[in-house]
């Protein structure tokens, strides 16, 4: 916030608790307390709560006040670190879709060779999907990365266990073939899992058990290989010497693997825009879910969706 000084949050939650929090800031954040408004919310919806519990029983929830604050129009985009299905189920019901997509996608990217990134999704919102979803994804992908990141053409693929036609579910091989007939995408085919990181494609396609699989197994990879360097360099006296003389390396690489800078998660295909944030992310984890936010704003990522993707069936003639 302080970095964006017009930028204005809107906190939804029980009152005394966000009260007790704004008055326990550090000194050099108290001029930040009249960027925030605080929404009292009496109920909060659990991180093991059903999203049909939630649809039901969830309306004084502070996720459920904070979703018809959105669409209302008193804010511009929501975030939460709360329970991703009750997210998505609130979301879609209080905002809607864009452009007749049934259910939206949860998309995030990841870092990739060359300091590029590549935008995964599904990352399970959808575990069960049909050819037409899978098509659905790489459209809403493909308008996202160049909105967001300026790519002029990006690249699209489709992750498969091999580059061969005949590999891979029955789904994914029919999304193929009709991917391959769009000349308004930039389609490159199957790439394998190797692929994503070495920034074969821009957008990554699959189904959400596979991409939340690839999403939490990087994460853990990321911070294992982060905790590997640091004990080898600290492992005896010469070693930290070594240690001492590649910091500043050591701390770049750091930051580029660091799950945290990669922290929010956009719920794609809403009419609306909201990101979830990582439910263990720290300070600067969420200030990331926030200039996620303002990002897709700026961009009016919502209405993009919804000019391109308004022909939804455009198929091979």
């Amino acid at each position: 916030m302080l970095a964006r000084p017009g930028l204005s949050i809107d906190l939804f939650g029980p009152r005394d608790l966000l009260e007790s929090e704004l008055e326990s800031l550090p000194r050099h954040l108290a001029a930040a307390g009249s960027h925030l408004s605080i929404h009292h919310a009496s109920d909060v919806i659990r991180q093991d709560q059903r999203p049909t519990d939630a649809l039901r029983r969830g309306g004084g929830t502070s996720m459920a006040c904070m979703l018809a604050h959105l669409s209302r129009g008193g804010a511009l985009a929501g975030i939460s670190s709360g329970n991703t299905g009750a997210l998505m189920a609130l979301s879609r019901r209080e905002l809607g879709t864009v452009a007749d997509i049934p259910r939206p996608a949860i998309s995030t990217a990841i870092p990739t060779r060359g300091e590029g990134r590549c935008y995964l999704l599904d990352l399970g919102a959808n575990v069960d999907v049909t050819a037409e979803r899978l098509v659905d994804f790489a459209r809403m992908g493909s308008v996202m990365a160049r909105h967001i990141d300026g790519l002029a053409s990006p690249r699209v693929a489709l992750l498969n266990v091999g580059s061969e036609g005949t590999k891979g579910s029955a789904s994914v091989r029919e999304a193929d073939a009709y991917l391959s007939g769009m000349p308004s995408l930039n389609y490159c085919g199957f790439v394998e899992g190797d692929g994503i990181f070495a920034g074969a494609a821009d957008v990554v396609v699959c189904d959400g058990f596979v991409g939340n699989a690839v999403l939490k197994a990087s994460e853990g990879l990321a911070r294992m290989l982060i905790e590997r360097v640091q004990s080898t360099f600290e492992a005896h006296w010469g070693s930290r010497l070594v240690g001492l003389l590649a910091r500043p390396a050591l701390r770049r690489l750091k930051n580029d693997l660091d799950p945290v800078r990669y922290n929010g998660a956009s719920l794609l295909g809403l009419d609306g825009i909201v990101i979830k944030s990582h439910g263990g992310a720290d300070a600067t984890g969420f200030s990331y879910a926030v200039l996620r936010a303002v990002q897709e704003v700026s961009r009016g990522l919502p209405s993009q969706l919804a000019l391109e993707l308004g022909s939804r069936h455009e198929r091979t003639q």
